[in-house]
């Protein structure tokens, strides 16, 4: 009796030390499923994400290769291209509902700009634009818990990288263009807001050439569009 009471506990053991093992081994490939799935189901975009690895002893989020496409109506070709997303954040502060990121890295390789058979370009049928009435304001921590129910402390260290920006005409291919950005690492601190992103905003104005007045409608270019959803930097 007592050797066979041995034996179950010892197989008890094995087979969760076995179980550890293969969740160690998949759960992020689960995480990573689980993320492409949302994506899909939220935005009707087909998400392929090469790698997500949640470090389970340091509170680190590395995703890699992502590439998320347009929905049917805009052909399903590329929309972005994100070789990295890399981010450390503070454990504590989240686990009071707070998002307080260490460091952010984002290297955004290529956004496409599609206008599909009917002339409606993706940027604007994603969501229709919100009228706004007044001058724009910048937005604020309390918008964003409003939106997300997590109080924003900021980002300590952003580092982005946005390669370049296409047109894509699916009815006259003559009109394809692309544009470089040609940002690297450019690092900012301290982001209490999305305000505080307004140095860059002008950054990608500089480099774009004007590259987005025709799509955005504005001559301001990116900080005009945004402004016509009430954002102001």
């Amino acid at each position: 009796m007592l050797k066979w009471l041995f034996r179950l506990f010892l197989g008890v053991v094995v087979l969760t030390i076995v179980g550890i093992i293969v969740f160690l081994l998949s759960y992020n490939t689960v995480l990573r499923n689980t993320v492409q799935h949302e994506i899909r189901a939220q935005t009707g975009m087909d998400a392929d994400i090469g790698s997500l690895k949640v470090a389970l002893a340091s509170p680190i989020v590395k995703l890699k290769d992502i590439k998320i496409n347009n929905p049917p109506a805009f052909g399903g070709v590329p929309l972005l291209n994100v070789p990295e997303i890399y981010i450390e954040y503070d454990r504590d502060a989240l686990a009071k509902k707070q998002i307080h990121i260490l460091l952010l890295r984002l290297n955004l390789a290529e956004l496409d700009i599609v206008k599909n058979q009917k002339g409606e370009t993706n940027i604007f049928s994603f969501g229709q634009l919100p009228e706004r009435h007044g001058p724009a304001r910048p937005l604020t921590a309390a918008d964003i818990k409003k939106q997300t129910g997590y109080d924003f402390i900021g980002i300590d260290n952003l580092n982005v990288s946005i390669g370049k920006v296409r047109f894509v005409d699916l009815a006259d291919s003559r009109n394809n263009r692309e544009q470089i950005i040609g940002i690297e690492n450019t690092v900012m601190k301290d982001i209490k807001s999305p305000s505080d992103l307004g140095g860059l905003v002008a950054l990608i104005d500089l480099r774009s050439n004007h590259f987005f007045d025709p799509f955005l409608g504005s001559k301001n270019g990116l900080s005009g569009f945004l402004e016509r959803l009430g954002i102001a930097f």
